[in-house]
């Protein structure tokens, strides 16, 4: 499976996920969101998509849907650290959608 931006070919794995999270760039993330989960990118996933980021960089974990909830509410705010917040922007499997999204593996527990 693969996805083509700017005349690179970006290798995914079967779920859709990169290969290597270091081809992913914001205008990728676009084109997986739009392609694969069928979102288009605002500025309310960014804060999202960043703190994702920041957590896999920093404990090597992009976490399940529990543990997003809770890492958003810590850091973004009890309004945004919410299921429904995040489904509202991700849909059904925030966890999963929003990690594919910020170029990273798929989160543990993912079916």
């Amino acid at each position: 499976m693969a996805l083509q931006l700017d005349n690179r070919t970006i290798a995914l794995d079967n779920d859709g996920f990169l290969r290597h999270t270091d081809d992913w760039t914001p205008e990728l993330a676009h084109l997986i969101a739009r392609e694969l989960v069928g979102v288009e990118l605002g500025e309310d996933h960014w804060p999202v998509l960043t703190l994702l980021r920041e957590l896999y960089f920093d404990y090597d974990l992009a976490p399940a849907n529990r543990q997003l909830v809770k890492a958003v509410r810590e850091r973004l705010g009890r309004d945004k650290g919410s299921s429904i917040y995040l489904m509202s922007l991700f849909g059904g499997s925030p966890a999963k959608d929003a990690a594919r999204i910020a170029g990273l593996p798929k989160p543990p527990h993912c079916l």
